[in-house]
């Protein structure tokens, strides 16, 4: 099984939200999230049962994405600055997840790109940051200089991730085991 999310950040980008937010349990969509709604909503009827168990879950949910919302925006502006280019279209997206193999193997992977480039990705095993090119570098300099994002996500994909999965499954299993 596995559990995927994938956000956007853009600028300029004509009849498009500049953020959104797409999360998937094993190849289907689950949940949905842009600026222009500012809503974090179910896409498979069986996600409802998230808010029966947690009942503050599409509140708390949508907090973060609007939390991201705001980080994203401003990486956005910051990686411009970096890169010299003032306006136009641009977008940094973030591709995170977690997977668990019948064997009870996990998997997780994290990685950012920019204007449709890879740009960082966690190596978890040294728990250093990996810059896909030279002007990803300062942003891996600065993480890796104190390794709390490094560990946070390693933590986050090794257990956080997993637990979900193992939540989201268990909702879905009727739809998601067929």
């Amino acid at each position: 099984h596995s559990l995927k999310y994938f956000y956007t950040a853009s600028s300029e980008v004509p009849n498009f939200p500049e953020f959104v937010v797409v999360g998937m349990v094993d190849g289907a969509q689950m949940v949905h999230y842009d600026s222009n709604s500012q809503r974090m909503v179910p896409k498979q009827d069986w996600m409802n049962k998230a808010a029966e168990t947690l009942p503050q879950y599409w509140e708390s949910q949508t907090g973060n994405c609007k939390g991201q919302q705001q980080t994203f925006k401003a990486n956005i502006d910051i990686v411009n600055q970096r890169f010299n280019q003032s306006g136009g279209v641009h977008t940094f997206q973030l591709m995170y997840g977690c997977e668990l193999g019948d064997d009870g193997i996990t998997r997780g992977d994290f990685q950012l790109g920019y204007d449709g480039a890879d740009f960082l990705s966690l190596d978890k095993s040294t728990l250093t940051w990996t810059a896909a090119n030279q002007k990803a570098v300062i942003t891996k300099l600065k993480w890796d200089a104190t390794g709390a994002e490094a560990n946070f996500q390693k933590n986050y994909l090794e257990n956080t991730c997993i637990e979900w999965l193992k939540k989201y499954v268990n909702y879905g299993k009727d739809t998601l085991e067929r």
